[in-house]
């Protein structure tokens, strides 16, 4: 499929195609528009994506770049520095959007998303509003919404930041602060994060300037306090940092790094100029994490002499997690933090411990990682893998009695399945489910299952979840794309809901990631209404049951809606063409028996207008 560029510049409109397609005709495109007649470029791409599907059926898409549209110039016309000033990005997220993204995926932990989801979408909307009131400039003395999160291990603190990244859709790295002490003073690591960022973003400055660097394990670098004094080395790491967070100029061209040497002698070779080719950190957004043991005892500490609200102290029995939620800046100082460093991450909030219910949560959530891997790891030997609920329990149970959060999820499930993932692949198993008794003894279960893998009662259970599951994507569906399919015009049936779960279950696939497969089939098949006229002048529409019909007959394989459009498509140009000779009619409904026997269908509609019009004869 050709790939098309959109660009407008004063007025001038360029559009380019593979070079084995056919150039997009240009007629009226020639002449400059006064700046006072430019269209928006929705206008534009709504206007050459009618002239496109006239001409090819839909088959050829306008596409655009909505987020960081400002790309890198070649090599010798970039200039030298930083490209933070006049670059640009769209972002218009709000906080409690991000926030039920965020709610799909990770258990309990409300006040922290809620934290995250605010302060990260502030952070990228007031970049945007800087550049649409003219520029990009801060006022001086500016903190950004730098995050600290505080939080024991195994909580989701990595995991929270991810999604973050990836919905938002801008670079990310993470480092460990750990690996800083070894450099000291030098803190060659800090900036060196600065660096993935670019890297990650493809080479794109202007792109790695909005990420999002994740800093673990930030309370490594606290100065221990001791006879001799302050941890001078880690107090150290805390001052190289300080830059980052606020803004510098980090230089992408270092001694020690092999590659950026090579790309900057290229550059001297194509433009004869020595550049020094920087990033800017002012709008790179720093969250750093740590379990801060130690730092509930300063808390608590601080509020038990001092007491809060009216004159209440809190239980000194209660747990860390309560006295870490009254954390201030000052516990952090005592903590062994430098107050330049806290001041520079002035947004702290915390994360709660999981028990076992949070943990049997994480399991039973539709996007779980951790049971998706494995379902993908038995999928891979042709083996549709389901856990029934009591399983998922006794994982949780067995996770929550190792004390590291989620992360003991993967390991036991790891153990429960190993010997299953190592025998059945070789007795061409088709489905397995996971029971209570395979989690609590694997090997026993595994034994007793190969005495008799037919037994009717594992096919009952089987397809007892799979009618489960299916029935929670529909409902699910039915709450989630309904917007995406009335936004595209089309009708969101009970047949393509039905195909929409089948596609999740089979490919382990979210339901908007299902939604989106199966509305651009739709619209592939209805595409060929436009390609029809195009052919042979004649109007069809293709009736929603007969589109629901090829949806079916395509789920296993989807590359066959092609060729049963065009077999379809050649059929019925013979036969409406003999009618609209014979009639004048030009245009039809295409109903689902067309797609059930098209030829059948056609010898009836010819029959029928060999009648009508032999009977009009007669009349005369």
């Amino acid at each position: 499929m050709a790939a098309l560029r959109l660009q407008v510049i004063f007025g001038n409109i360029s559009c380019m195609v593979d070079k084995n397609k056919n150039d997009i005709g240009k007629k009226g495109l020639d002449k400059p528009a006064q700046n006072s007649d430019l269209p928006s470029q929705k206008d534009l791409e709504k206007e050459l994506s009618e002239y496109l599907a006239k001409k090819y059926g839909g088959k050829v898409k306008v596409v655009s770049q909505m987020v960081f549209p400002k790309q890198l110039q070649p090599d010798g016309e970039k200039e030298s520095g930083s490209s933070s000033e006049g670059s640009g990005i769209n972002f218009d997220l709000r906080p409690e959007e991000l926030e039920a993204y965020l709610d799909e995926y990770v258990v309990k932990q409300s006040d922290a998303k809620a934290v995250l989801a605010t302060k990260i979408c502030t952070h990228f909307n007031r970049i945007t509003y800087l550049q649409k009131k003219g520029g990009s400039s801060l006022p001086i003395g500016n903190i950004k919404n730098n995050i600290i999160l505080i939080g024991p291990t195994g909580v989701g603190k990595t995991f929270l930041i991810k999604l973050i990244a990836a919905k938002l859709g801008v670079p990310f790295v993470k480092g460990d602060a750990t690996k800083f002490s070894e450099t000291g003073y030098v803190g060659g690591d800090v900036e060196d994060l600065v660096r993935e960022l670019v890297q990650a973003a493809d080479g794109d400055i202007e792109k790695a300037q909005y990420g999002i660097i994740y800093i673990d394990e930030i309370d490594k670098i606290a100065s221990s306090y001791n006879i001799n004094g302050p941890d001078v080395s880690r107090s150290g790491v805390q001052r190289a940092l300080l830059k980052p967070l606020e803004e510098t100029d980090v230089e992408l061209k270092v001694p020690h790094d092999p590659i950026s040497q090579i790309e900057a002698i290229e550059r001297y070779r194509k433009s004869g100029k020595r550049e020094k080719q920087v990033i800017n950190t002012r709008h790179i957004l720093f969250i750093v994490s740590g379990a801060f043991n130690g730092l509930a005892d300063i808390v608590k500490k601080r509020l038990t002499q001092t007491g809060i609200g009216f004159g209440v102290n809190i239980d000194s029995s209660e747990n860390d997690i309560q006295w870490l939620s009254q954390v201030k800046p000052q516990d952090l100082i005592e903590y062994g933090f430098e107050t330049e460093f806290v001041g520079r991450l002035p947004v702290i909030t915390v994360l709660e411990e999981l028990n076992e219910e949070d943990l049997y949560s994480i399991l039973k959530n539709p996007n779980c990682a951790v049971i998706i891997s494995k379902k993908q790891d038995f999928r891979a030997y042709g083996i549709d893998l389901k856990f029934e609920d009591e399983a998922l329990r006794a994982l949780a149970h067995q996770a929550y009695q190792e004390r590291t959060g989620a992360r003991a999820l993967v390991s036991v499930v790891e153990r429960a399945m190993l010997p299953f993932e190592k025998k059945l692949p070789s007795l061409g198993v088709k489905f397995m489910v996971v029971t209570r008794e395979m989690v609590e003894d694997p090997q026993g279960a595994l034994e007793k299952y190969l005495l008799d893998p037919d037994t009717p009662s594992l096919e009952k259970a089987y397809q007892a979840i799979i009618a489960h599951e299916r029935s929670e994507i529909i409902s699910r569906l039915r709450n989630e794309v309904i917007k995406q399919w009335n936004e595209a015009g089309l009708a969101l049936t009970e047949k393509r809901l039905e195909v929409m779960a089948d596609y999740c279950l089979k490919e382990d696939l979210q339901p908007i990631e299902a939604s989106e497969k199966v509305l651009f089939w739709v619209q592939q098949i209805k595409s060929y209404e436009v390609s029809f006229y195009n052919r042979c002048g004649i109007h069809i529409n293709i009736e929603e049951d007969a589109v629901d019909l090829l949806l079916d007959e395509c789920l296993e394989d989807p590359a066959e809606i092609y060729s049963l459009c065009e077999r379809l498509a050649n059929i019925l140009e013979y036969g409406l063409t003999l009618v609209k000779e014979r009639t004048g009619r030009d245009s039809f409904e295409i109903p689902k028996e067309a797609m059930e026997n098209p030829e059948l269908y056609i010898n009836k509609l010819i029959r029928t207008c060999y009648k009508s019009s032999q009977g009009k004869g007669s009349e005369r």
